[in-house]
């Protein structure tokens, strides 16, 4: 049965291109009578807010929006992120880095560094920690980096199946993900987890069958395909849609509070025309 899902942070107001996301990915289950999911990813406890949380909720229900209880949060999960470190740590996989963003934009733009190369995750970590501390010992709390060469060594996972931008099996290959992907963060000083890491446990622990998500995060979809690989964890079909923009062709962001579905709603728009909007009227 396919299992789909929807996971905002709660930090800003949904905007059109998340209505298309959510709305894509609840039909997509509803079309087969499936199961849509909401999970709040709220490991940013920094800019996470409350009443973004429940603004989420109340604008996906005006929609025409449902899903079971309870939501799972992020913030509850800590202690399976944590042991998801653990294990990767006590592989050797990973090593602590103490890099500050300039830091690593000052590495990359040396000569010896060779050209300025940008991955999903940003400019691709030149390295610069990954033999500087031992990998023994109790996990250290700095941030910590998955050193990728180690980490495909012996990747099992050849490709994943996507079915938005790209239909069919895309590669997985050890080498574009050395050059272009380089040593992600998987745990940050402020969160004990990152993105990547959460996600793919998330997933992995909602049993969701096909991930539905924007054309931004394909490129990262072959790190979560190596973290499902290490920690024996099944590989979803991937859906990546199209980006909704404003009307100078510019991805939306949670700034964009003209694009905000609450802006819609208090203008008197209905679901229905949302709907139109993005081009989802007929579903």
């Amino acid at each position: 049965m396919i299992r789909t899902r929807f996971a905002p942070s709660p930090t800003g107001p949904l905007h059109l291109g998340h209505a298309y996301s959510a709305l894509l990915a609840y039909t997509m289950a509803q079309a087969v009578q499936g199961t849509f999911l909401l999970r709040i990813e709220d490991i940013d406890r920094s800019r996470s807010r409350p009443e973004w949380e429940a603004r989420i909720y109340d604008d996906l229900a005006w929609l025409g929006v449902r899903w079971p209880l309870p939501v799972m949060r992020q913030s509850d999960r800590l202690d399976a992120y944590g042991a998801a470190l653990d294990v990767l740590w006590d592989r050797g996989l990973l090593y602590a880095c103490s890099c500050r963003r300039a830091d690593i934009a000052a590495a990359v733009s040396a000569p010896q560094e060779g050209v300025r190369q940008f991955g999903p995750d940003g400019l691709v970590y030149p390295g610069t920690c990954r033999h500087r501390a031992p990998r023994t010992g109790p996990r250290p709390a700095l941030p910590l980096r998955l050193d990728i060469a180690l980490a495909t060594e012996s990747l099992r996972i050849a490709s994943f199946e996507e079915t938005g931008i790209r239909t069919g099996q895309v590669p997985v290959l050890a080498s574009d993900l050395i050059a272009g992907v380089g040593d992600v963060v998987l745990s940050r000083r402020d969160m004990g987890t990152s993105y990547h890491l959460s996600v793919v446990l998330d997933d992995a622990e909602q049993g969701i069958t096909h991930v539905v998500r924007g054309a931004d995060l394909f490129e990262a979809t072959q790190i979560h395909v190596v973290l499902q690989d290490l920690l024996d964890l099944p590989t979803p079909v991937y859906h990546h849609h199209r980006l909704i923009r404003d009307t100078d062709g510019k991805r939306l962001a949670k700034r964009d509070d003209a694009r905000a579905i609450a802006t819609y709603r208090a203008e008197g728009r209905s679901p229905a025309d949302i709907k139109r909007m993005l081009g989802l009227d007929g579903q």
